[in-house]
């Protein structure tokens, strides 16, 4: 590979030594303009014509003189004047070679006539000069050509056996050097994918870089004969329009790109600075009169993504094909799916910050959310997912957290603890002393029930056939409201039960005279019987 590279660089050396040996022969002060050229350079031209700059015309008069020497059957006797209104055409059998103008008039210091003529006795002259076929040139030539072949023949061995060692390189260090790629716990790429994606791109390297070579050796070798010089310069051009186009646009998007990087930069550390005082402020170290703790992460979110929005909207202009219309009709597209589909997201999230303020909740408390009952396990800008007291997971969206009440249980959960209650139904025959003394002392049997300060006792209703009475204790786990209210049932049946008193229910029917108690047997006296039903007879 090294020999072919060599051997391409000695070729350009020589070709640019043979040129400038030409350039020296002819004059060592260029004159101004572009040559036309016939065998040997004719005249200079330094005006443009119509839409054609001075290069394009020169290039386009000098293809039409090669076509005219290649042409066999063409003669210097068919070269004619045509005149127009506003030019003068030298003509071949019909075929315009050149147009002279009131401009290349003004440069020779003639008039229009007497400027056509000018051209006409020139490009006559040098189309009828006979041209010496040079053979040894052409021997010589010929050889070059071949060893080039030759050359790169060779070369290609050793280029396939280099790539192939590149090959076994990268799978040996399949698990060294080329390792998975993981982002926190999960595995992206395993690092048999990351080798095999590798060896991939350096067998797509291989590919282009001998197409490269191949297209830099063709030219080369079509400048070596006078009849495909013209494909060579083709070639050359190919390449080389591209190239300077992709440089010049890169040169003009310079500012522009310079513009991004800064402001890209500054709004990152700036990102930074307001990350630092949020953790400052989350973890207590920094306080802000009026402003909670945890507020910090949402407000740090908020403010993130309206600097991000401003940022995207600034640079947008100035990225590559920003102010195209094809990309501001596809912005435009996205922005209205967005303003017809995204109408409930959108009011989802701001729902979500207006409930964040409100502090209604935080993640880990056990609330009552409407009919829902449970602990909050997530909090986002879309909506709240609550789990429940049978592990369900309930996802609501914050929408529907502005329109129903929220009830949040471990708020309340102070130095007192939170107040629990539930209500009994006794008949109007029991002592309501007697009741009060049976629901207290079923509130103090229960199990993290506080006992200070003491369990109370309200009558909240007197009805037609019983009396509610409300038993209120407090406790200090919230989390295990569930089975606090299951153990005071469960106190007060036995309470009440062991104490031979009724627990009526509003459709619970009885003759008092001849019924069986409904105290459970195991709780009734030994000797008891169920007295008879007596009828009183008038």
């Amino acid at each position: 590979m090294k020999i072919v590279f060599s051997f391409l660089i000695l070729m350009l050396s020589f070709q640019g030594l043979r040129a400038q040996v030409e350039t020296d022969s002819i004059t060592q002060i260029k004159p101004a303009g572009f040559p036309v050229i016939a065998e040997d350079t004719l005249f200079y031209l330094q005006q443009g014509i119509g839409p054609f700059s001075a290069e394009q015309r020169v290039n386009q008069i000098n293809r039409k003189i090669a076509d005219f020497l290649s042409d066999n059957t063409k003669v210097v006797d068919s070269l004619k004047i045509s005149k127009n209104n506003m030019t003068q055409d030298i003509t071949v059998e019909g075929t315009i070679i050149m147009s002279v103008t009131e401009k290349d008039a003004a440069q020779l210091g003639l008039n229009l006539n007497r400027s056509t003529i000018y051209y006409y006795d020139i490009l006559k002259e040098g189309l009828t000069k006979e041209t010496i076929f040079n053979w040894q040139g052409l021997i010589i030539n010929i050889l070059i050509a071949l060893l080039i072949v030759g050359a790169f023949l060779y070369g290609l061995k050793y280029y396939n056996r280099f790539f192939r060692a590149i090959y076994l390189k990268i799978h040996a260090q399949e698990g060294k050097m080329i390792k998975s790629i993981s982002i926190k716990n999960y595995q992206l790429l395993k690092s048999e994918i990351l080798t095999r994606i590798i060896v991939y791109a350096a067998k797509g390297l291989r590919i282009v870089l001998l197409v490269l070579v191949v297209y830099l050796l063709l030219p080369i070798l079509f400048s070596l004969f006078p009849w495909t010089q013209g494909i060579a310069d083709t070639l050359f051009q190919l390449i080389l329009t591209p190239l300077k186009k992709l440089g010049i646009g890169l040169l003009d998007y310079l500012p522009n790109l310079l513009t991004i990087i800064v402001t890209v930069v500054v709004t990152r550390y700036f990102l930074r600075m307001i990350k630092f005082f949020k953790v400052e402020i989350e973890e207590g170290r920094l306080l802000v009169p009026g402003f909670f703790p945890d507020w910090a992460k949402p407000t740090y979110n908020i403010l993130k993504g309206i600097i991000l929005a401003l940022v995207l909207i600034g640079i947008f202009p100035l990225l590559p094909m920003g102010n195209t219309d094809s990309f501001k009709g596809v912005s435009a597209f996205f922005g209205l799916l967005v303003a017809l589909g995204g109408a409930s997201a959108i009011a989802n999230v701001i729902a979500g910050v207006v409930v964040t303020y409100m502090r209604s909740f935080k993640i880990g408390d056990r609330v009552r959310i409407g009919d829902v009952t449970g602990d909050v396990q997530e909090k986002s800008l879309l909506n709240t997912r609550i789990k429940t007291i049978k592990n369900e997971i309930i996802t609501i969206p914050n929408s529907n957290l502005l329109t129903s009440h929220t009830i949040n249980y471990t708020t309340a959960n102070d130095e007192d603890g939170l107040i629990l209650h539930t209500t009994v139904t006794i008949g109007y025959d029991v002592p309501w002393r007697q009741v009060h003394e049976l629901l207290i002392e079923a509130g103090l049997k229960t199990e993290f029930v506080k006992k200070k300060p003491h369990p109370y006792v309200y009558q909240t209703s007197l009805d037609d056939f019983y009396v509610s009475y409300q038993i209120n204790v407090r406790t200090r786990e919230v989390q295990k409201m569930s089975k606090i209210y299951s153990d005071l049932h469960q106190n007060i049946q036995d309470g009440f039960n062991a104490a031979g008193v009724e627990i009526m229910s509003p459709h619970y029917g009885a003759h008092r005279d001849g019924n069986q108690s409904t105290i459970p047997q195991e709780n009734l006296p030994a000797d008891y019987v169920a007295p008879w039903f007596r009828i009183k007879k008038d």
